[in-house]
């Protein structure tokens, strides 16, 4: 198994890269692959954990990762609970695959 692909070392490298992680991108297995969710992470804000912005209209902001990958807002999805049905495409807006992983 891929570091991507198993939740716990994703969530725990979502959290430890940081701004590293910003404009990571996703799908669900049943969506084209030209569609797509982003999320991300900006500091010195109050709610620096974000979600959409170009695919949730006004997108979400979030005090913690935990809030952010709880949060049932991908029509009625959380990332934590639809795990198994997604694909991660960019980490930090750099193929996941090519993503220079250290935890």
């Amino acid at each position: 198994m891929k570091w991507y692909e198993d939740y716990n070392t994703f969530f725990e490298a979502f959290v430890k890269y940081g701004t590293q992680a910003d404009e990571t991108h996703f799908l669900f297995n049943d969506e084209s692959s030209d569609k797509g969710h982003f999320i991300g992470y900006i500091p010195n804000t109050d709610k620096p954990y974000w979600a959409g912005y170009c695919d949730i209209e006004e997108g979400k902001e979030y005090k913690t990762a935990e809030e952010l990958f709880s949060a049932k807002i991908f029509n009625g999805k959380s990332i934590k609970d639809a795990w198994d049905s997604i694909i991660i495409c960019e980490f930090g807006a750099v193929p996941v695959e090519d993503f220079p992983y250290k935890l």
